[in-house]
């Protein structure tokens, strides 16, 4: 049986003295699949992913995530450094030392994956939410990463271009068997993932199928709203 690309077992993790953010939270995503992790703010979502990229450290609890990995923050001005586009793309490739013509290579590539090849010249500033958060992706494709970790990529795009953008994510973990957690609390965007998780109060009380989990959680809202 293929192990997980990403696992945490019984992770927990608090802020000082503040109450645990995580709790004994434990998940596992398959290889190849594209999991969606759904809660209401406040919930730990973002402390998680964290954990799993090594911008933080669980007070205890394993973490497992297969390299090399990708993240994508929620804004992609916090990530995006480079004037234009292709020199941000390489800029992520410099610790490989690779010779010039792979860099140029994996840009190319990494640009054509997201259908952004003809920006290669294009000042960042030029670029709108949706295309800047695919060139954050292209950033991690260039290292050919396995696992893709997203932080609610479509909090700050239009409706139009959160569709385009989880669409792509799905596109991209099929044609290169890539495994990704997308953080998110937006319900239409189960439609294109495998399965999903809902993390309350810093626990995975519940993981399933997209639809049933849509099911359960309109009932579950409807039945706090009543």
């Amino acid at each position: 049986m293929t192990p997980p690309a990403i696992q945490i077992q019984n992770v927990s993790f608090r802020w000082s003295n503040d109450l645990p953010v995580l709790k004994n939270c434990s998940l596992q995503v398959p290889k190849g699949e594209f999991w969606m992790l759904l809660g209401t703010n406040g919930s730990g979502k973002s402390t998680l992913l964290r954990l799993l990229v090594g911008l933080l450290q669980a007070q205890s609890g394993q973490i497992e995530v297969a390299q090399p990995m990708g993240f994508v923050f929620q804004n992609p001005d916090h990530q995006l450094v480079m004037p234009t586009v292709g020199a941000d793309v390489a800029f992520g490739l410099v610790a490989e030392n690779l010779p010039l013509v792979e860099v140029h290579q994996r840009v190319n590539e990494a640009l054509a994956a997201v259908n952004l090849i003809d920006f290669k010249r294009r000042p960042i500033y030029a670029l709108s939410g949706g295309q800047k958060q695919r060139i954050a992706i292209a950033g991690a494709i260039s290292r050919h990463c396995n696992v893709l970790l997203l932080d609610e990529p479509t909090a700050l795009l239009d409706p139009e271009s959160q569709g385009d953008l989880v669409a792509q994510v799905q596109r991209l973990v099929k044609e290169r068997d890539l495994t990704a957690l997308w953080v998110t609390h937006r319900l239409e965007e189960l439609d294109y993932c495998d399965g999903a998780f809902l993390l309350e109060n810093g626990q995975i009380i519940d993981q399933g199928h997209p639809q049933s989990m849509r099911e359960k959680l309109i009932q579950r809202w409807q039945a706090t709203a009543n």
